[in-house]
């Protein structure tokens, strides 16, 4: 390949994942602004339009590992491709979907279209782009995310308001034929170096059907059901621990955690980092309407200045993470994310608007120097043949971490709240919840500047 066509080549990976990392965040939020309109639209109780919501995080989580391994085999571009498609084909038929029932089969094949783009997105830049200009990249991709999830809920309003809720699904349609179109046409080369492996079926059920118990259990948290779930799914990641050393192609090398420390902290670190931070928002939401008295778009504009700045900031940190030891500057971000999370703890019924946006712009700087460098120490401890895995973990280590956030948020609202709703009348128990839970946070956060910091060196490796 001469040097036109490899530049070529880096230019379309390059837009062809970042319009991808941009697209798949865009359907998660915008959906969540449609879902009263669905619901109103087919009469749905609170507990269907939920699993509307479920279905798309559950399923992309389930199938994220077991489809990276699959694009190791035999393709990351065939899966890319073909997961854009599902991805399209299945936003178009839900965007005419007629039930309830339609809509949650679908969003089920939506996420696992999603699963497949999640698992090779990354993995394809990171076998185009060597590793002195992988940072910048992937700093970029990081950014593309952040851009799709702060235009989301305003493009979703919009849409929704003006032409309808099924305008949020077929949106999807043409950025989707344009990302398989430019993919065919111009992304030369298909990145399969674990071709001689075998796909590890069995493996690839216990993952599955492990993850789903612990999915479900944290979005069951705080009801013993839920704890039951977790132990259950506990259980079954050991089980899966033990037979992927027991076969000759595993899914997941097992080595890969057992004797890369610079990998296993740093897919640790993430989970940390999302579990302390994804629940942010929600609880945000909760105190600026109902203890600040905020009207709902007032709110959503405060709480768009930390994904804002995380766009701007991601490819800098990601570029900075080219340069310096990506541990230092993931730790930096880290630590700046727990100086945040720790001075929302300090939240009062009086506390001024301006605080709260200094403090979401602390933590969107903290998350913007953590994101993109950690991706990189990731995708850059590994052998190329291991870029799908790789990439599927980091996605699957991001979910865990919002739904276990969540999770966390839900048990110390059941602790202080009981069975109440959350609203006005409920104030102070409301306000004890939040400062608890920025705590709680906070201190996740502290000990996840540990864990980056402890992870070792990637240039010495």
């Amino acid at each position: 390949m001469t040097q036109y066509e490899l530049d070529k080549t880096k230019r379309s990976a390059l837009i062809v994942t970042t319009t991808s990392s941009f697209l798949t965040p865009l359907a998660l939020s915008t959906v969540n602004i449609a879902l009263p309109s669905i619901g109103r639209f087919f009469s749905l109780d609170v507990m269907t339009l939920s699993w509307i919501a479920t279905a798309y995080l559950l399923s992309a989580a389930i199938f994220l590992v077991p489809f990276g391994k699959i694009a190791d085999i035999y393709g990351r571009k065939k899966i890319f491709v073909l997961g854009t498609a599902i991805f399209t084909a299945s936003s178009f038929i839900l965007g005419i979907s007629n039930g309830p029932v339609i809509l949650i089969i679908f969003r089920v094949f939506q996420g696992i279209g999603g699963a497949m783009i999640f698992g090779t997105g990354i993995a394809i830049l990171s076998s185009v782009f060597p590793l002195g200009e992988r940072g910048k990249v992937l700093g970029i991709n990081v950014a593309a995310v952040y851009v799709g999830l702060s235009v989301g809920p305003f493009l979703g309003g919009i849409l929704t308001q003006q032409i309808g809720w099924r305008s949020i699904f077929l949106f999807n349609c043409p950025l989707g034929i344009f990302i398989i179109i430019l993919t065919l046409k111009r992304l030369k080369g298909d990145w399969s170096e674990g071709r001689k492996d075998s796909f590890d079926i069995i493996g690839s059920l216990i993952y599955s059907i492990m993850l789903l118990f612990l999915m479900y259990g944290f979005s069951k948290l705080p009801s013993v059901k839920g704890i039951w779930l977790i132990i259950i799914g506990i259980a079954g990641l050991s089980g899966f621990a033990w037979w992927e050393t027991k076969v000759k192609h595993p899914i997941i090398d097992m080595s890969l955690f057992m004797t890369n420390r610079v990998f296993t902290l740093s897919n640790l670190a993430a989970l940390l980092n999302y579990s302390a931070t994804f629940a942010v928002g929600f609880l945000l939401s909760l105190y600026l309407q109902y203890i600040k008295k905020l009207s709902p778009q007032t709110a959503g504009l405060i709480l768009v200045s930390q994904p804002f700045v995380q766009a701007i900031l991601s490819p800098l940190a990601g570029r900075a993470s080219d340069r310096i030891e990506p541990r230092i500057v993931a730790s930096l971000g880290m630590a700046w994310t727990a100086i945040g999370l720790i001075l929302l703890a300090f939240l009062t019924d009086t506390t001024g608007i301006l605080y709260t946006v200094i403090t979401l712009i602390i933590i969107g700087t903290g998350f913007a120097l953590f994101a993109s460098p950690n991706t990189n120490a990731i995708m850059s401890s590994v052998e190329s043949r291991f870029y799908g895995v790789a990439s599927s973990m980091l996605a699957t280590m991001r979910l865990l971490g919002q739904l276990f956030s969540m999770g966390v948020a839900m048990l110390i609202f059941a602790i202080y709240m009981g069975e109440f709703e959350a609203s006005a009348s409920q104030h102070i128990h409301l306000m004890r919840s939040i400062k608890t839970a920025f705590i709680i946070f906070g201190l996740l956060c502290i000990f996840g500047v540990y864990i980056s910091l402890t992870r070792g060196d990637l240039r010495k490796r």
